[in-house]
């Protein structure tokens, strides 16, 4: 951690001073960016017990129809693939049952070395694949990929990034070369968009937003505007803001989608719009990137109207294929300041939150009537994907009264940038400051 980064000591008296302020009974502390610089922020809870999650009593409804039946089956085959050609990649590197320096993997990426490590333990794969068993599991990748309707370019994109797997853990390539190649984003509506399972998530998440008929709604991390093709079909003319960490993913959008509003937006910087509440706030594939799930969940909660709901598309599995591509894009940048997660993902080398604990989290930062889709025997369920729908608590305090006392509690440096009141925390107490 830099120098000039408050320390575990600043972060541990900013949680006693939090803690000390009435009505405060928990509080946990923790850094974003902000700017070019770090800030403190924090969540605090009045000590409560995490509270049952509050599902919603829906009848289980299949999201897809026989179409989705063969999704089991075609990732099992593209699993295989990349698990082969994971083994592959370690065994004639000579980096099988050793460290990331055998690889000669970039410091950033070698986490993703020990999750490959793990993996080929799991699945108890000592020996290296055949060049036959190689080819002929990347033929079985690429038929299971056209089963599931993503285009060719996804294919080759797949195929690429398996046997590119030395040059990416080294850094000699990045993932965003082969993603968008040519500046283009052909590929990345593939996966996002232009395939079986994302059609249908996709699909449900729209149907989602419909249902609240919404006059105002803002899309988070709207990325290659994936979700929000089939968000403005259901909704038809709303007041829509469109937000995205990246100018880049802004002005392709705003080519694509005119009638729309736009601005930058980081989930991991401090959340606040100079705008009125919004009846839905809708995250696909985005929030998995939050370095603490739950604060970003309290600082959504604070951008609805009361009564409005968040609408979530999220991967809940650490899939093979996933760890040998699309992983590439979560590593921390060389000249990250705050690498790493912040929550329960803490010192682990994972990405996605599961399925439960996104119900936990959401029910902590303060929502009710958790929907998730698919059902666990929905065969689109074994792509580890799921749509959650929470509707708002009511019951949170301003937390500008304790911004204010710990503002004369504190160093000015040590203030925290913002608190969000949350029901409850989930946090490893043996690990925060």
């Amino acid at each position: 951690m830099a120098d000039d980064l408050p320390s575990h000591d600043d972060l541990q008296l900013v949680r006693h001073t939090l803690e000390a302020l009435p009505g405060v009974a928990e509080a946990e502390v923790l850094l974003i960016a902000d700017g070019p610089r770090a800030a403190v922020s924090a969540l605090v809870s009045d000590g409560r017990p995490l509270p049952e999650p509050s599902l919603a009593a829906s009848p289980p409804v299949r999201m897809g129809n026989g179409e989705t039946q063969v999704v089991p089956g075609c990732l099992a085959a593209m699993e295989r693939a990349a698990l082969l050609a994971i083994a592959h990649t370690l065994h004639t590197t000579g980096s099988f049952g050793d460290s990331a320096d055998a690889l000669g993997a970039a410091p950033r990426h070698r986490w993703i070395v020990r999750r490959w490590l793990a993996a080929l333990a799991s699945e108890n794969l000592p020996a290296p694949p055949s060049r036959q068993e190689l080819a002929r599991a990347m033929r079985d990748l690429d038929a299971a990929r056209q089963e599931l309707g993503y285009p060719a370019e996804m294919g080759r994109f797949f195929q690429t990034a398996l046997r590119s797997l030395p040059r990416l853990v080294r850094d000699e390539i990045t993932l965003q070369s082969l993603l968008f190649a040519g500046g283009g984003m052909t590929t990345a509506r593939g996966n996002y968009r232009d395939n079986l399972i994302s059609r249908h998530l996709n699909r449900a998440a729209a149907e989602a937003v419909a249902a609240r008929a919404p006059a105002r709604v803002l899309e988070i991390g709207g990325g290659v505007g994936a979700t929000t093709d089939a968000v403005l079909a259901a909704v038809g003319e709303v007041d829509y803001l469109f937000t995205d960490v990246s100018a880049f993913f802004l002005d392709a959008a705003s080519e694509r989608f005119p009638r729309l509003r736009y601005a930058l937006l980081d989930v991991n910087a401090p959340m606040a719009l100079d705008e009125q509440p919004f009846d839905v706030v809708l995250a696909a594939n985005v929030l998995h990137n939050a370095r603490h799930a739950g604060r970003a969940l309290a600082a959504i909660r604070e951008l609805l109207a009361p009564g409005g709901t968040l609408v979530l598309i999220e991967s809940c599995v650490e899939h093979h294929l996933v760890s040998a591509s699309m992983h590439f894009l979560m590593s921390p940048r060389a000249d990250a300041l705050l690498p790493g997660f912040a929550d329960v993902r803490q010192g682990q080398d994972r990405v996605f939150l599961g399925r439960t604990e996104w119900i936990r989290q959401l029910a902590a930062a303060g929502y009710r009537d958790v929907r998730v889709e698919p059902a666990p025997d929905d065969p689109l369920a074994a792509a580890g994907q799921h749509v959650f729908t929470a509707v708002r608590g009511d019951r949170h305090p301003d937390p500008a009264q304790l911004l204010s006392k710990a503002a004369e509690a504190l160093p000015p440096h040590l203030v925290p940038r913002e608190i969000h009141t949350v029901d409850a925390l989930i946090t490893d107490r043996s690990l925060r400051p």
